[in-house]
């Protein structure tokens, strides 16, 4: 006898090896492909869905209560969700925040993201982690008619993120100002007023809070494209060059990005710094080389240690390539290592104040504990200051 049509799945997730995953879709309706991934946050769905580094990917939520606490303009990270889909243990409950203006159903419905509920995650996850991220079709219909080899057939069609330059997609389309600071109450989010150093921002990706964080720390903030050539950056006259975290392979974007950092390395004495895709693209600039990783880094629970000191800090971290440490050249020193898998989360030049880190400071989502970083930014270009004067 064939089951009431209110009780058939309405969602399905199609692996490449061929397992199929069934539950009750919501958000838009439609179909998807792309790498399928896993993050560990307890918090922060909505900043992991407008991350642009998750362009590519379908993020599967192991913290089971996803959409709780409704969905709010103040916490996007870009204009619209990046990631392509989204997957949980439990269908959202009606939200419970006095901060939420919109469930998270009917945020993901205006914003053409699909979302599959009542999959066992914990066996998903575990699949990911041992035999790695794999490709996945994602099909939402509110009859549950689906075509699964087709599904498959899609998934396995699906070109990957090796060789994928997704930096283009997701940058600014021209160059623009920001003076907003991090959220503090009870105004929300200040405008930078004293700003003492101008900072160019080259955007791979770039999240919203990790510009809050630079004008917080006195930054005077103008973000370029990803394309901006040396002389783009140039022609601000900046104090310090920031470089942002992104999505896709850091070699192929690597391309046009690593003859501008190579520039400013090479023809500057400017304090840089990099988070995330922008870490890969100074590593790549600096002799070293990049590596796709098996199911990557994503979640606001990483313990990363800064070998000199010996501080152990827990990081909020989201990527699927790493630098490979023992690529790295001569005169480019490891700083920070993760204590998950020994993977590089950190280099510097030695005597310049060119640094990056593989983790996300800004803590959107995630723990405040490496916050510092924006202010040693500002430090060192306090410091070039004093010394010009």
């Amino acid at each position: 006898m064939t089951a009431p049509v209110s009780n058939r799945p309405t969602a399905c997730l199609a692996l490449a090896d061929g397992s199929i995953f069934y539950g009750m879709g919501f958000g838009a309706t439609g179909q998807t492909v792309a790498e399928l991934c896993f993050n560990t946050s307890m918090t922060g769905y909505q900043e992991i869905m407008t991350d642009p580094s998750y362009a590519g990917q379908i993020v599967t939520f192991t913290f089971p209560h996803i959409g709780n606490t409704g969905t709010t303009p103040e916490d996007d990270e870009t204009g619209d969700p990046v990631a392509a889909g989204m997957v949980v243990k439990w269908m959202p409950t009606d939200p419970s925040s006095w901060r939420s203006v919109q469930p998270l159903s009917e945020w993901l419905s205006a914003r053409g993201r699909i979302a599959i509920g009542g999959i066992d995650t914990r066996r998903l996850t575990r699949a990911i982690r041992q035999q790695g991220a794999p490709h996945a079709a994602l099909a939402h219909d509110p009859d549950g008619n689906f075509d699964v080899e087709a599904l498959v057939a899609a998934a396995r069609g699906f070109a990957g993120l090796t060789g994928a330059d997704l930096a283009k997609d997701v940058t600014c389309a021209q160059s623009y100002r920001w003076n907003e600071m991090r959220w503090a109450w009870p105004d929300g989010y200040a405008p930078q007023t004293d700003a003492k150093y101008k900072v160019v921002a080259v955007d791979y990706g770039a999240k919203r809070n990790i510009l809050r964080c630079l004008a917080s720390a006195g930054c005077d903030v103008t973000v370029l494209p990803a394309s901006a050539t040396f002389d783009d950056v140039m022609s601000h006259n900046p104090d310090g060059v920031f470089l942002s975290n992104g999505p896709g392979d850091p070699a192929a974007t690597g391309v046009y990005a690593v003859p501008m950092i190579k520039d400013i390395i090479g023809k500057t004495e400017l304090p840089v710094f990099g988070i995330c895709l922008g870490h890969q693209m100074l590593a790549l600039a600096l002799g070293g080389k990049t590596v796709k990783m098996s199911h990557g880094h994503h979640g606001a629970n990483h313990p990363v240690k800064e070998i000199e000191t010996g501080k152990v800090e827990i990081t909020s971290m989201n990527h699927g390539f790493a630098v490979d440490a023992q690529t790295l050249p001569n005169g480019v020193v490891e700083t920070h290592r993760s204590l998950f898998d020994g993977s590089n989360c950190g280099i510097r030049m030695e005597g310049r104040p060119v640094w990056s880190v593989q983790h996300h400071p800004e803590a959107s989502p995630g723990p405040q504990d490496s916050f510092y970083l924006f202010e040693r930014f500002a430090a060192a270009m306090a410091e070039r200051e004093a010394q010009a004067v």
